[in-house]
């Protein structure tokens, strides 16, 4: 048993100064960073799972409408994203340095921005197409643990948003955290966010949660909800935002909402199945 405690400790100790160069690929002055893969990563994978889901939806929506919707959940995601970030976490820096809010390259975006800005994008859509609304949220809301997922895995590449000192063994220094090890909050939070909460989604849809308008929109919010509410004891809070009440992050106070109106919606989606 010590023997494998040594090794196991020997493996996280070769992540303890990870070594991850941010850019992917680079091509003289052209550099495609990690980041920017996770994000166009994630959105095909949303889309090709999307299609899958649309061919199992009673509701008449056509995997056109999924190619379609996919540029209008771009700007969705990027614009909504990029603004959330800007709002809830840096608005102070930003005023003052308004030119920087276009540097998306430099990173920064806000999961809770970019989940309204998806929201508005599909509002408008639903109503462009004659879609009923909370049939193409259940459809996109089941794929979006796929970006999280990948969305995680970049901010550990990154070195980013890592997590509170601990010495638990799974613990790690990271590059920019100081000389304390800490939790790799990030990747908690791929796990959760991620895989997690695709497969309890995938499950639902292969039982049949479809033919409830609403009802897997209900159940993304409360899962994801409840995983960014445990990822966030493991994550050290942004240091410019620290604690907001108590021991209670930003990230928990925008997630407790997604909580309440999911299990709303959940309780709504009951009453309205599909007709038959």
């Amino acid at each position: 048993m010590s023997d494998l405690f040594a090794a196991a400790s020997a493996f996280w100790a070769a992540l303890t100064y990870p070594e991850f160069d941010p850019i992917a690929i680079e091509f003289g002055p052209l550099a495609i960073r990690w980041y920017a893969l996770a994000y166009i990563g994630g959105l095909l994978g949303a889309w090709w799972y999307c299609r899958w889901a649309a061919a199992r939806s009673p509701y008449g929506i056509k995997r056109d409408d999924i190619d379609d919707f996919l540029v209008w959940a771009t700007l969705g995601v990027v614009l909504g994203g990029r603004l959330g970030y800007v709002l809830f976490y840096k608005p102070g820096y930003y005023l003052e340095h308004p030119l920087e809010i276009l540097a998306i390259w430099q990173g920064g975006m806000a999961f809770h921005g970019g989940f309204l800005g998806v929201i508005g994008a599909m509002f408008l859509f639903a109503r462009v197409r004659g879609i009923p609304y909370f049939a193409l949220t259940d459809i996109v809301g089941a794929a979006t643990p796929i970006g999280l997922f990948l969305g995680r895995i970049a901010n550990f590449i990154n070195g980013e948003l890592y997590g509170r000192v601990s010495d638990s063994p799974l613990a790690m220094i990271f590059p920019h955290g100081g000389p304390d090890p800490r939790h790799p909050s990030q990747l908690y939070q791929a796990v959760l966010e991620g895989l997690v909460l695709f497969l309890v989604l995938f499950v639902m849809i292969r039982l049949g949660a479809l033919r409830w308008r609403g009802m897997l929109s209900g159940a993304f919010l409360i899962g994801y909800g409840l995983a960014r509410l445990v990822g966030e004891i493991f994550r050290q809070p942004d240091a410019h935002l620290g604690f907001i009440v108590g021991p209670v992050t930003m990230g928990q106070l925008l997630s407790l909402p997604m909580v309440l109106g999911g299990i709303y919606l959940v309780l709504w989606a009951r009453r309205h199945p599909a007709p038959a």
